[in-house]
């Protein structure tokens, strides 16, 4: 019941820039929950050339590259 408990915790904290990514260290705006129980964190750009092969094995995909674009208002 723990395990259940820490991944949705998990899942619903945002990221932020003490998060890094696995691959490159850059900041973190994609978190792989994965199927396994680990977690994969990367950057945006990583995000995107991992996607595809992530699908498969990620119980849940948190995508928060939206908070690069820059808000016109």
């Amino acid at each position: 019941m723990r395990e259940m408990t820490d991944q949705l915790l998990l899942e619903s904290v945002p990221l932020n820039a003490l998060d890094r990514c696995d691959r490159c260290g850059a900041q973190a705006y994609v978190r792989a929950v994965l199927l396994n129980g680990g977690e994969l964190m990367f950057c945006a750009h990583h995000g995107k050339e991992y996607a595809e092969k992530l699908k498969p094995i990620a119980a849940k995909i948190q995508d928060e590259s939206e908070k690069l674009i820059e808000s016109k208002s």
